[in-house]
């Protein structure tokens, strides 16, 4: 299979984008999971666990947990989660800087 492929079924979902997005923005630190959920309106519970469990799956994001009740669970990236995140970056500059030209041309 294409690697370009395999990558972007992981890691083509908006979820996945911004999960990324905001880890970086916390880089070198971490993010609660409940932080997530209030900086990603919209977002189901289930839906960023699956997100984060697959991005940890995949190296990207590392998981810690204290031993507190409840549980307190932190999220940071890897470095290559960090090195996503400068690619995810130039996509997202290229869509908006082009995006209204993708509109246009599908609108004729």
């Amino acid at each position: 299979m294409c690697p370009t492929r395999r990558l972007l079924d992981r890691i083509g979902t908006k979820w996945t984008s911004m999960a990324v997005k905001m880890l970086a923005s916390a880089a070198p630190g971490e993010l609660r999971f409940a932080e997530f959920q209030r900086r990603m309106p919209g977002v189901s519970q289930k839906m960023l666990s699956v997100t984060l469990r697959n991005l940890t799956r995949d190296g990207l994001v590392v998981r810690r947990v204290e031993p507190t009740v409840p549980p307190r669970v932190h999220y940071r990236l890897t470095d290559l989660g960090l090195s996503l995140e400068e690619v995810l970056a130039a996509v997202r500059d290229w869509a908006e800087e082009h995006m209204a030209e993708i509109d246009a041309s599908g609108a004729g």
